[in-house]
C-alpha cells in the first residue's frame, strides 16, 4: 500500500489551532501541542460562559430592579407581582434600564401598579 503525505492537510489543522491561540502567553500560543490544550479549554469556557452570562444579566436586572422599588416603599416580589396583575408587559431588562435612566418614570410606573 502507498505511503500517504498529510502535509498540507496536517499544517492547515494546525495553523488552525494556533490561530485561534494567538494572543496565550508563552507556548500556550507557540507550541502546537499546549496551544491545543489550551485552545480546546477556552472554547469550553466559551460556551460555559454564554450561558452564564444569561444568567449573570438577570440577576443583575433583579437587583437593580428590587433597590429601585424598595426606594418607591415596595419589595421586588410585590412588585413584579401586581405587575403582571395589573397586565402590564415590561422584561426585567428595560424595568431596569429604567429605574437607571430615568428614575421619575420608574416612580410613575410603580405608583400605576399599586393603584
Amino acid at each position: 500500500m502507498a505511503r500517504v503525505k498529510r502535509g498540507n492537510i496536517a499544517r492547515k489543522r494546525r495553523n488552525k489551532v494556533l490561530r485561534l491561540a494567538r494572543g496565550f502567553q508563552g507556548s500556550n500560543g507557540r507550541l502546537f501541542r499546549t496551544a491545543n490544550q489550551r485552545v480546546m479549554k477556552a472554547l469550553c469556557n466559551a460556551y460555559r460562559d454564554r450561558r452564564r452570562r444569561k444568567r449573570d444579566f438577570r440577576r443583575l436586572w433583579i437587583a437593580r430592579i428590587n433597590a429601585a422599588a424598595r426606594l418607591n416603599g415596595i419589595s421586588y416580589s410585590r412588585f413584579m407581582g401586581t405587575l403582571k396583575k395589573a397586565d402590564i408587559r415590561l422584561n426585567r431588562k428595560m424595568l431596569a434600564a429604567v429605574a437607571i435612566r430615568d428614575p421619575n418614570s420608574f416612580t410613575e410606573i410603580v405608583s400605576s401598579v399599586q393603584k
